[in-house]
């Protein structure tokens, strides 16, 4: 199983991406600066906005989840996993963490980077508020990463 999501969000003058185990999308226009996980604000989705069947994909443990990150002059890729226990309902808020720990935002876990180990260029870039974020996120399982 394969599939694609889409979000648009914007930078901030706030942004600071220096969070060692979570990063964050949101749909909130403001961001203090005690919010050091978020990369992108003004998001059109949270989890709750994501397609069904994009949702029960990722909802496998055997789901790898490819994030990939770009701005107008960047790109990051992130990977995380999926798990059965991802819940999904936030209405605010996208999550990627290293640890296990799941709470509705959560879309997946055991990343590779959090928000302080993304490309910096990507990061200075997300401090302009004109900044759109583009995040795409591609699901699939181990089976189809591998061909079998």
């Amino acid at each position: 199983m394969f599939m694609i999501e889409e979000i648009h969000a914007r930078g901030h003058v706030n942004i600071k991406a220096t969070h060692k185990t979570t990063m964050e999308i949101t749909r909130d226009r403001e961001l203090t600066i005690r919010g050091d996980c978020i990369i992108g604000v003004n998001a059109d989705k949270s989890v709750v906005d994501l397609d069904k069947d994009f949702k029960e994909v990722v909802k496998r443990d055997d789901t790898v989840l490819i994030i990939l990150l770009k701005t107008p002059s960047y790109q990051d890729i992130v990977l995380a996993m999926g798990s059965r226990n991802l819940i999904l309902s936030d209405e605010r808020r996208v999550i990627i963490r290293k640890s296990n720990y799941i709470e509705p935002a959560t879309i997946g876990v055991k990343a590779n980077k959090s928000a302080g180990d993304l490309n910096r260029g990507l990061v200075n870039e997300l401090k302009n508020p004109d900044t759109e974020l583009i995040v795409n996120l591609y699901a699939l399982t181990l089976k189809t990463l591998i061909g079998i």
